[in-house]
């Protein structure tokens, strides 16, 4: 990994070293592997510390790197492939291990969500959160939002709050006869909530996958899933996930 001339590069210096940096993490460093520190090379690579950090902290969003307190800048693993196709990203797996219900509120939907569910503003949700688990670690936290219509046998009686009550309402969802389904992605930033469940900072970012699922004409519920951008690929589809080298 020799000194790269970087004065005649039209586009910003940090930008021409990231891509440096990331033909070198390929080719000369294993996964785990620590990074020279920054001093090296900055000297390494003739730039100023400042433009290493910019490169460095660009290939750490991009999930290429991972800073570890007391051990230093190491190379990130592979990142994973998350299916989220139909049978993957539904109620209907609410028992499998990759999904974990945490709780279940009556709150008032966003409103891009409320027009979604087509429900006037104001009106009440059950509102279920769960996060998504891949290899120990948590990749997604979901918020899927309920109009008490679809889930119309569910009782105050037998809801318990917490989990149970995420799982009351996953059960009642189940007996919906689902007509079809619409999902979009964006890219955006992890919101204080989202970030806490996934072990990111706040406005680190993320992929959100909006599903609203449709029965007997209308929509029956709404999902808004926030996954980890720096350890995830999505896969669509009914097959498995599949492992994809980090670009």
């Amino acid at each position: 990994m020799g000194t790269t001339q970087l004065e005649t590069v039209p586009e910003p210096k940090y930008w021409h070293l990231k891509t440096v940096l990331s033909e070198a993490l390929d080719s000369e460093f294993a996964i785990g592997e620590i990074l020279p520190n920054e001093r090296e090379l900055a000297a390494r690579f003739g730039v100023a510390r400042a433009t290493l950090r910019q490169a460095l902290e660009q290939l750490e969003l991009e999930g290429r790197l991972q800073r570890r307190r007391g051990v230093g800048t190491t190379v990130a693993p592979p990142r994973m492939g998350v299916a989220v196709g139909d049978r993957a990203h539904s109620w209907e797996d609410a028992d499998d291990a990759a999904w974990q219900p945490v709780d279940s509120t009556e709150a008032e939907p966003p409103a891009a969500v409320a027009r979604l569910l087509d429900v006037p503003p104001g009106t009440l949700v059950h509102t279920v959160r769960r996060t998504r688990v891949s290899h120990g670690q948590p990749i997604a936290a979901e918020l899927l939002y309920v109009p008490s219509d679809s889930v119309a046998g569910l009782t105050a009686i037998d809801t318990p709050p917490g989990a149970p009550r995420a799982r009351a309402v996953l059960r009642e969802l189940r007996r919906v006869a689902l007509e079809g389904r619409e999902q979009s992605v964006e890219l955006g930033s992890a919101r204080a909530d989202d970030a806490k469940q996934l072990d990111r900072l706040p406005g680190a970012p993320v992929l959100v996958v909006t599903t609203r699922y449709t029965a007997a004409g209308h929509t029956v519920a709404v999902a808004v899933a926030t996954y980890r951008a720096d350890t995830c690929r999505l896969t669509f589809g009914d097959g498995p996930a599949v492992e994809l080298l980090a670009s």
